[in-house]
């Protein structure tokens, strides 16, 4: 019997790690094109959801920034919000990107402005965070919910276009959160 829970703990901590890398590799790929845009292209060399642009734009947006300071920023919200919805489940995490990719569609068909970054996805990952304790009504999720308010609430101003600062995204913010809260509804619902 202990020999059966240490193999079961064994495969948990094995997928658990496998969880954790994936946020990683998902941020080594922005860190990789920032580094070869700055290095190679100057800084010229940008991967935005452009509207009227290629189809393309959406799958590069996230992984695209207007230079370190800008993925710095992305990078130090992305991995704690990655790991928490990951705690939660891989389905959780995937149905967070779909969504936010999903909505982008809308802002790239009707949005006059470029638009890249992992802001986007950050405040899906958020939203979904921000719900799904609520939905749930379990103890641990609803201190999630609420631990996340406290530590990340101070970034839900950028969602408004008047509190925005200029030549930022306000409207990938929105549609990102917005994808985040139907994510934790069809999450919850399944």
């Amino acid at each position: 019997m202990a020999e059966g829970l240490a193999q079961r703990l064994d495969r948990s901590l094995a997928r658990l790690r496998r969880r954790t890398l994936v946020p990683v590799l998902l941020l080594a790929v922005a860190w990789g094109q920032e580094l070869v845009d700055q290095l190679v292209f100057a800084g010229r060399w940008n991967l935005p959801m452009v509207h009227g642009g290629p189809f393309w734009g959406l799958l590069t947006a996230p992984f695209s920034h207007a230079g370190f300071g800008h993925l710095i920023s992305n990078s130090l919200w992305f991995l704690p919000l990655s790991w928490l919805v990951l705690l939660k489940g891989s389905r959780d995490y995937l149905a967070v990107w779909l969504a936010v990719l999903a909505l982008e569609i809308p802002v790239w068909l009707f949005w006059p402005s470029a638009s890249h970054g992992l802001s986007g996805v950050n405040y899906g990952l958020l939203g979904y965070l921000l719900l799904i304790g609520w939905l749930e009504k379990r103890p641990l999720t609803m201190v999630l919910s609420a631990a996340c308010l406290l530590a990340y609430g101070g970034l839900l101003p950028a969602l408004l276009p008047f509190l925005s600062p200029p030549g930022v995204s306000w409207i990938g913010h929105a549609s990102g959160f917005v994808a985040g809260l139907l994510a934790a509804l069809v999450v919850y619902r399944e």
